[in-house]
């Protein structure tokens, strides 16, 4: 059964019995919901790199921080369609676009729908992210084709203002909320590593699963320190706090596919067979994601192989339950409503 009502008391009690417990039953939902052995591969590549005006304390693309990245206009059409062939052709089932924007400019939307349609032609499941969006551009976008939408939450409520000023937990719920409603696919996750607790660890896994729907992705990223950003000194994450994550992630959002994304370069092998183990079920390979390093392709098929792992041709679950509603936007509404009442009390 797919809840959208979770307290956080119970997710803390997924999040918090014995190791083995939580993987063994991680393991038994994911098993019902998507196809055991089948692993979902994306690529992604930064369509426009640099001088983001936000401050996201774990960004080396943030224009306030000195972290030596070169900035970069946004990529030609030509140059983003060559890359993605190149994807295609090593495994990728969709290819991801990002662009260090707080949102995209008018003047670039023909650009990017025109990058969609033609990556879409390719025979890839197409996706973006390129930071709030309005009503306009979320139609615009899935009007082109556009599959998947990437915006992630972050971290907690609680937490987030410690990592991010310049736009606010409702500013991301909206922009959620204009994703789903204009009928794309809602990529949302989190990082972890950000200094945060285990409490706020839970906070962001409660945030997530009780939006109105399930995230059809959930990314879950380890941060990647980089020098010049604030969080270069970041305390190093236990690795079964990680999984903990990922299985906790699978649990309490059964039919969304879970994705291991930023991070991994640091992660043996051994680590990301036990996210397997607790239901990822999906990644992001290549030489680069965005900006930070990841694991080559080679060295993921040859731990595939060690797994008896196979990649899926599109999306690897099972029998997806839509538990979407048009109405449940008022629900969206509520959430944001209820934020912003927070945030003027404090």
């Amino acid at each position: 059964m797919i809840r959208t009502d979770w307290t956080r008391d119970e997710i803390q009690a997924i999040y918090e019995q014995p190791f083995m417990d939580l993987l063994l039953q991680a393991q038994t939902v994911h098993r019902a919901y998507h196809n055991e052995n089948q692993v979902q591969v994306s690529q992604l590549m930064s369509i426009k790199t640099g001088a983001c005006p936000e401050d996201c304390a774990y960004c080396p693309q943030a224009g306030i921080y000195d972290t030596g990245l070169d900035k970069e206009k946004l990529a030609a059409i030509e140059a983003v369609v060559e890359q993605a062939k190149a994807a295609k052709a090593s495994g990728a089932t969709r290819f991801c676009m990002g662009a260090a924007w707080r949102e995209p400019p008018s003047k670039a939307m023909p650009v990017l729908t025109a990058m969609v349609s033609q990556v879409k032609a390719l025979g890839l499941e197409t996706c973006m992210t390129l930071g709030m969006l309005d009503n306009q551009q979320a139609t615009t976008l899935a009007q082109a084709g556009l599959d998947y939408y990437n915006h992630n939450l972050d971290t907690s409520p609680e937490h987030y203002g410690n990592i991010i000023t310049t736009r606010t937990y409702g500013d991301r719920l909206e922009t959620l909320a204009q994703v789903r409603n204009a009928g794309m696919k809602v990529c949302s996750g989190g990082i972890l590593g950000l200094d945060e607790t285990q409490g706020d660890r839970i906070g962001l896994l409660h945030s997530l699963a009780t939006l109105p729907q399930h995230p059809d992705s959930v990314p879950i990223n380890q941060l990647v320190k980089v020098a010049g950003t604030p969080l270069e000194d970041a305390e190093d994450l236990d690795p079964l706090d990680f999984v903990r994550v990922i299985a906790t992630a699978r649990i309490v959002m059964p039919a969304s596919v879970v994705r291991l994304s930023a991070g991994r370069e640091v992660m043996s092998d051994e680590m990301q067979a036990l996210c397997f183990m607790a239901g990822a079920n999906s990644l992001f390979y290549g030489e680069k994601l965005l900006t930070t390093a990841n694991p080559e392709a080679e060295a993921d098929q040859a731990l595939f192989k060690r797994l008896g792992v196979t990649t899926s041709h599109g999306d690897p679950t099972k029998a997806p339950v839509n538990t979407y509603q048009p109405s449940a936007q008022s629900a969206w509404e509520k959430q944001v409503e209820a934020l912003a009442k927070d945030a003027m009390v404090q």
